[in-house]
């Protein structure tokens, strides 16, 4: 029978971890499955996780170590054919497992598979995606235009999860690290994530490495997870955004072609003065949250 790992980093976000959890043993039934938790140093009670799954398997990191270094970690104690790598602000939908599973072994040139991707509200993330360009800051899926003009070609072509019929498995040059299936046997051709992301991109990374070594990348609609965005980052607003932008160049830079060299500048000039716009946008997102405050367009008498 197929076994799998499932890994979760967990910062912060105990409250949706355990509804996490406890999702996942909804869904499991019969397959064989142990679960990983890494925890970043959370100051929310993380210890009450093991009173109510006392089978999950955590490690309290004594400090924050980054998302990709603790997934590794992770990683080199999981045994499984399949390791699902989950964001503790996720719940499966039912129906998660068995498919997903199924389309794994039944297409071994598959290396990583990301299901269906919904925000809270019912409406679909853009979890598919074509390679990171410069415009990707723009008319990528959290950018202000792609939210105002969801329909420009740009975004489409950045966002291929507008490009699926939301039934059958579709190619895609990554997928989102919120939820992940991956083969065992690309741990040894691929390698485990770049740990110098800390991070932010290193999905994509590790997508387009699965690429290089002629593992296919896959889309798969028909099951889902619901992702709460940003439930443990929010509520430090300076970090993550950093981290973000941090991310970005470090993509940028090892993939960008050595005859590109002069846009090295461009690029640093560019996210730097994006990084003040984006701690606004989000000061003023979450200080709405808390005051339930919404925008509303002034009348003709303001």
């Amino acid at each position: 029978m197929i076994s799998i790992d499932i890994i979760i980093v967990n910062y912060n976000s105990t409250n949706h971890l355990l509804r996490c959890l406890r999702s996942i043993f909804d869904d499991l039934h019969e397959v064989p499955a142990k679960i990983f938790v890494q925890d970043n140093a959370s100051e929310d009670n993380i210890d009450r996780l093991n009173d109510i799954f006392p089978t999950v398997r955590l490690c309290r990191n004594s400090c924050n170590i980054g998302f990709s270094k603790a997934v590794n970690n992770a990683l080199k104690i999981s045994t499984a054919d399949f390791i699902l790598i989950l964001n503790p602000d996720t719940f499966v939908v039912s129906g998660f497992f068995e498919p997903i599973l199924e389309y794994m072994e039944r297409h071994p040139d598959v290396g990583i598979v990301g299901p269906r991707i919904l925000n809270n509200d019912g409406s679909l993330q853009g979890s598919a995606r074509s390679h990171p360009s410069p415009l990707t800051a723009f008319f990528g899926r959290s950018s202000a235009l792609s939210k105002w003009f969801p329909s420009n070609r740009l975004t489409c072509q950045n966002l291929l999860t507008t490009r699926s019929d939301g039934l059958n498995p579709m190619e895609a040059d990554w997928v989102s690290g919120a939820c992940m299936l991956v083969r065992r046997e690309t741990l040894n051709d691929v390698g485990f994530m770049d740990e110098r992301f800390f991070m932010y991109w290193e999905d994509a990374d590790w997508c387009r490495r699965m690429w290089a070594k002629g593992w296919k990348v896959v889309y798969f609609p028909r099951i889902s997870i619901v992702h709460y965005v940003g439930a443990s980052s929010e509520k430090f607003l300076f970090r993550p955004i950093l981290e973000f932008h941090k991310s970005s160049y470090r993509l940028f830079d090892k993939y960008n072609k050595p005859s590109l060299w002069f846009l090295k500048p461009l690029v640093i000039a560019g996210l730097s003065l994006r990084v003040p716009f984006r701690l606004a946008s989000n000061g003023i997102r979450v200080w709405r949250g808390r005051h339930n405050i919404k925008w509303r367009p002034p009348s003709q008498s303001e």
